[in-house]
């Protein structure tokens, strides 16, 4: 298969029933493929199913209370969500399809604690990515930190807008430092 236009990227952001990645599960997954321009050239979502007790007892407390429109709704589509496996699966077919090579290079806002999750939940997936990631949430430290310059993101906590959104910000970051 010849591809014309490898993705260089791939931008994450996984939806969970809370932070901990070894009593939490994952929600909800996608990513966009993009080149260095961050040019979209797929994207892939998927709900991954959690059983209905482990989603009542870990999705609790002050998060949840804050956004429970977001809580609603990943319940809601909880259970026609797919097997942690057939969702692994598609995303290695996914790189297959957009990716030249292994050690791809996962980015993302907070990527960190999304790749805590993947170790513990993907390992086929997790052996594919590079031990390196471009992680906008470093960014934004300096940023703020450094310059008191900041980025309204806005807190969709869905996916998909989660990652646009993230790409978004550190293209304004890039306009900051670019000569």
């Amino acid at each position: 298969m010849t591809m014309t236009k490898p993705a260089t990227l791939l931008w994450m952001d996984l939806e969970m029933t809370g932070l901990d990645p070894k009593e939490d599960r994952i929600l909800e997954v996608a990513v966009i493929a993009t080149d260095w321009e961050f040019n979209e050239i797929a994207t892939y979502t998927a709900v991954k199913k959690v059983g209905p007790n482990l989603v009542k007892e870990r999705m609790v407390g002050e998060f949840w209370e804050k956004f429970p429109a977001v809580r609603d709704a990943l319940i809601a589509q909880n259970m026609d969500g797919k097997n942690g496996r057939t969702v692994e699966n598609e995303l290695l077919e996914f790189i297959d399809e957009h990716f030249e090579g292994d050690n791809i290079l996962l980015a993302g806002n907070s990527i960190h604690q999304d790749r805590k999750f993947i170790e513990n939940e993907w390992t086929r997936l997790d052996k594919k990515l590079h031990y390196r990631m471009l992680d906008v949430s470093a960014w934004k430290v300096v940023f703020d930190g450094k310059y008191k310059k900041r980025f309204a993101k806005p807190e969709a906590h869905r996916a998909l807008e989660d990652i646009r959104g993230s790409i978004e910000e550190l293209q304004y970051y890039l306009k900051k430092v670019s000569v």
